[in-house]
């Protein structure tokens, strides 16, 4: 007999098959991609958490080697009495930030050799400690130092010049924040600028943080424990995009006072903030321009470019009369849901924006503070637990972790 030959079977997979499989791989793909960015995002916050901590180390490096923390607002002066706000190529003008005299503590000596030492560019002689910081044909002010910088934040270029994400905690006043007790001024009387009694009398009253404008502190100072003061934290940098907490409101004469009356101010006046995208300023609110964006300028000290307060939760918004003004800004990220901030001891925190913030619109204290509002000289901070951790010598207790 002859044997009947079998058709052989079909191989592979029918479309409907793969059709399946197609659709199981997408749906991994899509459970897997958010944890991916998750885990990135948590690997560049641990890298930030690290940045900050060597900055916190560095401090402490530099009060060791010099018995003082880095002065914030630091630098020469001018050959003759200028006004702290001026710019010029002849000297820092006591405008250099904290981060400036450390960078031989973060393994920038080539930096601070720069810094330190005459330059020459382009024909022009800079002096040691170099011009006012916002001149970007000077070398050192226009560098990215990595140290300073957060992984997640995106900022880069111009049109700022070199961008930090760490600055210094100068406590719960903003009014005449860029001042401490020696008077930057041109109707100084002498060089270099003498104590003034009257700025060394409203410094006393206001500038309670960890750093003071122009004026040395110690670890001795801070009597409410290292553990329990803010030194410096995170801020995000400017996109160019009116973020609210990166591109300060650019208001009228004035404000200043509002905003030190009522923290509140800027979000309590209609029509300021998006109310479509409230994290963003409404189109026609007027704000500083391209260049003066937050975290634009790693060595300067003004308060808009080179502090913050713990007046505010983290990721508010930034209110402020001038670029080189008085500035009511809080701690910024670009993380979910706070910032880090550094602790006097070193250790590195990450804040949530619902911290326990007191009164936002109760009024700084300060020199001219009166008894009825609760402001004067001396008394606790209004704001809470954020206000507390940010005073140096307060008195105030803080009860638990935060």
């Amino acid at each position: 007999m002859r044997s009947r030959n079998r058709r052989s079977e079909p191989s592979g997979f029918t479309l409907v098959e793969l059709l399946v499989v197609i659709a199981i791989i997408g749906v991994l793909v899509g459970l897997l991609l958010p944890a991916v960015q998750a885990a990135r995002e948590a690997a560049r916050r641990m890298s930030c958490s690290n940045n900050f901590k060597q900055i916190g180390l560095a401090i402490h490096n530099y009060h060791s080697a010099y018995n003082q923390l880095p002065l914030h607002g630091a630098g020469t002066h001018h050959p003759t009495p200028r006004n702290i706000w001026s710019n010029t190529s002849n000297s820092a003008n006591r405008r250099l930030s904290y981060l400036v005299g450390i960078t031989p503590f973060v393994e920038q000596q080539a930096i601070w050799e720069t810094i330190s030492n005459p330059y020459d560019r382009n024909g022009v002689q800079y002096p040691p400690m170099g011009p006012t910081p916002d001149k970007d044909q000077y070398s050192p002010w226009a560098t990215d130092i990595p140290s300073f910088r957060c992984p997640s934040d995106p900022g880069v270029g111009l049109p700022s010049l070199g961008r930090t994400n760490y600055v210094a905690c100068l406590g719960d006043c903003t009014y005449d924040g860029r001042d401490g007790s020696i008077i930057v001024r041109s109707s100084a009387t002498r060089l270099p600028y003498p104590q003034d009694q009257a700025f060394a009398q409203a410094a006393r009253a206001k500038n309670r943080g960890l750093f003071q404008p122009h004026d040395v502190t110690r670890f001795r100072d801070v009597l409410d424990g290292l553990s329990n003061t803010v030194a410096a934290g995170e801020i995000a940098t400017d996109l160019g995009d009116r973020d609210k907490r990166t591109m300060g409101y650019d208001g009228p004469t004035g404000v200043d006072k509002d905003f030190r009356d009522n923290p509140s101010h800027c979000r309590d006046t209609p029509g300021l903030i998006d109310a479509q995208r409230p994290q963003f300023w409404a189109s026609g609110t007027p704000v500083f321009s391209a260049v003066e964006g937050r975290g634009y300028r790693w060595a300067e000290y003004l308060p808009y470019y080179g502090g913050f307060y713990t007046i505010l939760p983290p990721n508010s918004e930034v209110c402020s009369i001038s670029d080189t003004g008085d500035t009511l800004a809080s701690a910024t990220s670009r993380h979910q849901g706070g910032a880090h901030i550094l602790m006097g001891d070193g250790a590195v925190k990450f804040i949530t924006d619902s911290i326990e913030a007191g009164n936002s619109r109760a009024a700084m204290v300060w020199e001219g503070g009166n008894a009825t509002l609760g402001n004067v000289p001396g008394a606790r901070s209004p704001y809470g637990l954020w206000g507390a951790i940010g005073t140096r010598a307060s008195k105030e207790v803080v009860d638990g972790e935060f």
